[in-house]
């Protein structure tokens, strides 16, 4: 297989038979003027509706290729952002879709929409969304049961009780595999202090071919090589990602 770094969250995995598109939203480096030249069929994935995970732009790519199919989280339809016609197949968590190429589960996340689980031609491949412990650097200072207004968020949030779902939506997803070849799983130092530790807690979770990390624009490239450290650790190979556009073969 080959990946693709598009941009934030999104990515291009090419696989023998097919290719996977995760949560496009810009393309500076034009990855997608050459994937829709290929005659492979192409799945396009977006885990939830926010702007930086899914824009009606994909529906484009219809004109140009003519084996196109659209899976996309539930949550995009109820926030009005398409229609039901548009997508070929919508999931919300615990939903499933098969073909001939690759299977679909959908899990959860503690954000908006899902994470997604795919099995294709003897690979196990997890895109988290939103999923991650986003108010780690609050947990230090936490009480629980008792929120803590953040300036950044504009909100008063409970640190504890979202780790406690974040976990709790890993545990969801042990029910379902105890292992992935590839995962891509947001490294954003804009959370601040811990900002690996959701990361972390995925790795000491799983058997992990390869971790890639993502939604890590605001804070740089090698912002999120500091997850590194910790795949060492365990000896699980990470993508050092420096540019848009970069491919690796896994």
């Amino acid at each position: 297989m080959t990946l693709t770094y598009i941009f934030h969250s999104g990515f291009v995995l090419e696989t023998e038979q097919s290719i996977l598109v995760f949560d496009y939203w810009l393309d500076p480096s034009k990855v997608m003027d050459g994937v829709l030249q290929s005659e492979k069929p192409i799945y396009v994935f977006s885990s939830h509706f926010h702007e930086d995970h899914f824009t009606r732009e994909i529906f484009n790519w219809k004109k140009s290729h003519p084996n196109i199919s659209y899976i996309l989280s539930k949550d995009i339809l109820r926030h009005k952002r398409t229609c039901k016609k548009e997508a070929d197949v919508w999931l919300a968590k615990g939903g499933s879709w098969t073909d001939e190429r690759l299977s679909v589960k959908a899990l959860g996340s503690n954000d908006s929409g899902v994470s997604w689980v795919i099995e294709t031609e003897g690979k196990r491949i997890f895109h988290a969304g939103d999923l991650n412990n986003w108010y780690a650097r609050f947990l230090s200072n936490a009480v629980p049961g008792q929120t803590i207004f953040s300036d950044e968020f504009g909100e008063d949030i409970d640190p504890i009780a979202h780790e406690k779902q974040f976990l709790g939506e890993l545990k969801d997803i042990r029910k379902v595999a105890d292992g992935f070849d590839l995962i891509m799983f947001p490294v954003d130092g804009r959370i601040g202090n811990g900002y690996t530790l959701g990361g972390r807690q995925f790795i000491e979770r799983f058997k992990v071919g390869m971790f890639v990390p993502m939604h890590f624009v605001a804070s740089g490239f090698e912002s999120s090589w500091r997850m590194k450290e910790f795949t060492d650790e365990k000896h699980i190979p990470f993508w050092e990602i420096s540019r848009e556009g970069e491919t690796i073969e896994i």
